[in-house]
């Protein structure tokens, strides 16, 4: 099943494959917000990485914020379960999933299903927001510190995250979440002896430069090395360290193949965390629906 069908079935209106805006780095206006944070939050992950802020405790917070953002809030909420329908969950239980995406600030809900239901549209084609063809750095981060003609295609390819009120303020406050767990760990460190601001530091700032690389990756990397098992129409690769990286989304030329299945690893030495995780939550009767890879 192609990557169009799949996303034209989820949503409605979304244009055919080519029809979108080409895109051309040089004529592209750049994000100066998006560019001042970048470098302050890489600015900061390299404080953190100051002798005075390592403890056991800081890299305790590091993992277990890695995995409650990078695994359950992208991997598995932003992507498999809001972008594709992988799965279904109870209503209650998709918001907590979402809130743990946006705690990893890769835009809020709307927006980032949105880019990647454009990319699976696009994909390596000269719409494409993260186009390969247009080196690493572009498909890596480049992308993001320009107004790419994708953003306005977000509302367009969302109409099922739309009418959730608590979606909409995600999407436009999820910045704020940060607040909450700055304090939390600040607590956390002072009572643990930790420091307060090596907590923070670690986190924040450190957590979020790691996991966005490691996102980045699979934009960036798995479109570049690696190998193919499928037919997908595109540079998509599965490839073993990115996978490792992100919870098993680095197997990306089986998911560009068959985009809307829950498991990404389908040969047994191809590692996927996140599909244990859909798993155990079948067990546990809270997911059902969880569609698979068809040959």
């Amino acid at each position: 099943m192609s990557a169009t069908a799949t996303v034209q079935r989820m949503t409605s209106g979304v244009p055919s494959r080519g029809e979108g805006i080409p895109v051309q780095p040089a004529a592209l206006r750049p994000q100066w917000s998006i560019v001042l944070f970048m470098a302050a939050i890489h600015a900061l992950a390299l404080v953190a990485l100051l002798p005075r802020f390592w403890s056991p405790t800081a890299v305790g917070v590091l993992l277990v914020l890695y995995w409650l953002t990078g695994c359950v809030g992208v991997t598995l909420g932003y992507h498999r379960l809001l972008s594709h329908r992988a799965f279904r969950v109870p209503g209650w239980l998709e918001a907590v999933i979402t809130t743990c995406g946006a705690l990893s600030c890769q835009q809020g809900p709307i927006d980032w299903v949105g880019l990647h239901r454009h990319h699976h549209l696009h994909s390596d084609d000269p719409a494409d927001h993260h186009n390969s063809h247009l080196g690493f750095w572009w498909s890596h981060m480049g992308w993001m510190l320009r107004e790419v003609p994708a953003a306005r295609s977000v509302h367009q390819l969302t109409p099922d995250l739309q009418g959730n009120p608590y979606y909409q303020w995600l999407n436009r406050r999820f910045l704020l979440l940060q607040l909450p767990l700055g304090l939390l760990l600040y607590g956390l460190g002072e009572w643990s002896g930790a420091g307060g601001w090596a907590l923070v530091l670690w986190g924040i700032p450190l957590r979020l430069v790691i996991v966005y690389h490691a996102t980045w990756l699979v934009n960036s990397a798995t479109h570049r090395w690696g190998y193919v098992s499928h037919p997908s129409d595109d540079c998509s690769r599965n490839t073993w360290w990115v996978a490792l990286l992100t919870f098993g989304e680095g197997w990306h030329n089986n998911h560009h193949a068959q985009p809307s299945s829950a498991r990404m690893g389908w040969a047994w030495w191809e590692f996927d965390l996140t599909w244990w995780h859909i798993q155990l939550l079948h067990r546990l009767g809270l997911a059902e629906r969880i569609r698979l890879a068809r040959f």
